[in-house]
C-alpha cells in the first residue's frame, strides 16, 4: 500500500502536541470584537482540542502528525 497524502489545508490550521492530541484555534474571533467581553476574548485566544468523531475525522486528513 502507498503513502497516505497530507492534506495541507488541515495541516496548517491543527498543531500536535507532544502527547499526540490535536490542538485547534477556536471560532468567532474575526468579527464583532469591540461587542464581546474582554473575559471573553481571553478565552478565544487559547487554543481548543477536537470533540469526539471530530478528531477522528482529522486525524485522517492528518495522518503524520
Amino acid at each position: 500500500m502507498g503513502k497516505m497524502k497530507t492534506k495541507k489545508a488541515a495541516a496548517k490550521r491543527v498543531k500536535v502536541t507532544g502527547s499526540g492530541r490535536l490542538l485547534r484555534r477556536r471560532r468567532m474571533r474575526n468579527k464583532h470584537m469591540s461587542q464581546k467581553t474582554a473575559k471573553r476574548k481571553r478565552r478565544l485566544k487559547l487554543l481548543d482540542d477536537f470533540k469526539g468523531k471530530e478528531e477522528k475525522k482529522v486525524r485522517r486528513l492528518v495522518p503524520y502528525a
